[in-house]
């Protein structure tokens, strides 16, 4: 049961009423405190919780977990322990950290071991992660793509209305929250130009995407079916897919993406596990034609999280130039999975899918600069005067995301990275 997804429970830590982090939410992720230790935790309004810390003084008594679970310095154990398990640890804390609870509320010794103020921790990357997969599941932007590079009559490919579309990424690259990239350098063919050249790329651009986490999967040869692909999805977090847009424009036909999409992937740092998105649950856009029997979902496998993109130039403050949706998705998460094991492909804990773009019906949800820009015959005015067509050096990119049913919020904080000049 899922307990710590009560509405009415309330928590005994001072929390602001407008956080992303409500006792109901408890996502999972891993920081670096004053003292230089790694710790996994969980979190609460701004406060960071010690999970080994909790563990090591007896608070997770009776979950036969392991002595070292939470000794590790990424979440891949934990998670590889598998869903029910995990659900259970988060129930056991959402009881801890309830008003009605005395066990650690009392404990002001304890409390000092175990709880930190969030400004006080450095956000590490939150699990090891083995591959990546991207997938291009956004009507709408693959849509706008297809209209700009092929015409309103080819835009979309005839595969991709029978299928999620994707191709595997560069898990190296993969960065957390906050650290600064510099501008990729490759190939470019400029227009009417008779050969290529070398140099930085001038049409960078972010992707406004989430992505999930998976636990382990089944043995090589084996595929997991729609109906059970939740199951291997331990939770999510936002997802900034940057993309040079000359580089990639040059290079990807035969064989797809590559210098154009692997020099940098940005996420946010708490994992928010699928168990607590279920309040947002929808039903996604209708699919015509039916997918193929293997795809076809059984029930609302989509979820309503409001995303939005703020962009900052060096010392301005920040402007909103994107307001999209999760629940624009048209292939769901469940889908994606079946499909990338329907070959018998197997899969690993730490594993991450990207969702691909998120655009929404309208101008102003489009998420990505190729979109707001129209590949550059539009630009973007921000709020200080300054018109944008691609991202330049020193401009900030911030995406958040929450999901709002009431007055219930569980949300995913951002994902905040500044771009320098190329080296």
């Amino acid at each position: 049961m899922l307990t710590a997804n009560n509405p009415d429970r309330k928590t005994w830590l001072s929390i602001p009423d407008s956080t992303d982090f409500p006792i109901q939410n408890i996502p999972f992720g891993v920081f670096m405190a004053e003292d230089d230790i790694v710790c996994i935790g969980t979190r609460i309004g701004d406060y960071a919780i010690d999970l080994s810390a909790l563990h090591q003084y007896g608070y997770l008594d009776g979950l036969e977990l392991p002595d070292d679970v939470f000794l590790q310095d990424t979440l891949n154990d934990f998670i590889t322990l598998g869903r029910p398990l995990c659900r259970a640890v988060r129930n056991r804390i959402a009881e801890l950290f309830d008003r009605e609870n005395q066990e650690l509320q009392s404990n002001t010794e304890h409390q000092k071991e175990i709880l930190f103020e969030i400004d006080h921790v450095q956000m590490l990357m939150p699990v090891f992660i083995q591959d990546y997969t991207d997938f291009y599941s956004s009507r709408e932007h693959a849509e706008n793509v297809g209209i700009m590079f092929r015409g309103k009559e080819n835009a979309l490919m005839p595969n991709w209305l029978h299928m999620p579309i994707g191709y595997h990424g560069r898990s190296s690259s993969i960065i957390i929250s906050g650290e600064d990239i510099h501008r990729p350098k490759g190939q470019t063919m400029p227009p009417d130009a008779q050969k290529p050249v070398f140099g930085p790329s001038k049409r960078l651009d972010f992707e406004l995407e989430m992505a999930f986490i998976t636990t382990d999967g089944k043995p090589l040869g084996e595929s997991i079916a729609v109906g059970e692909a939740e199951e291997y999805i331990f939770g999510m977090v936002l997802f900034n897919d940057w993309s040079a847009r000359d580089i990639q424009k040059w290079e990807y036909q035969p064989l797809g993406p590559f210098l154009g999409k692997n020099f940098a992937s940005s996420i946010s740092p708490w994992v928010v596990t699928l168990d607590a998105l279920e309040p947002f649950r929808v039903q996604g856009p209708e699919q015509e034609p039916t997918p193929l029997e293997y795809l076809q979902n059984d029930g609302p496998k989509g979820f309503d999280i409001n995303l939005q993109v703020y962009l900052a130039p060096e010392g301005g403050s920040e402007t909103r130039i994107s307001n999209s949706n999760f629940k624009y998705m048209y292939w769901s998460m469940a889908q994606q999975l079946a499909h990338h094991t329907v070959n018998g492909c197997n899969i690993n804990t730490g594993d991450m899918m990207a969702s691909g773009t998120i655009s929404g019906p309208t101008e102003d949800s489009y998420g990505s600069m190729l979109e707001l820009s129209w590949s550059g015959s539009k630009p973007l005015k921000l709020g200080n005067g300054e018109e944008r067509t691609f991202i330049q050096d020193h401009d900030t990119i911030r995406m958040t995301g929450y999901g709002q049913k009431g007055s219930l919020r569980i949300g995913f904080g951002e994902v905040l990275t500044k771009v320098l000049p190329a080296r």
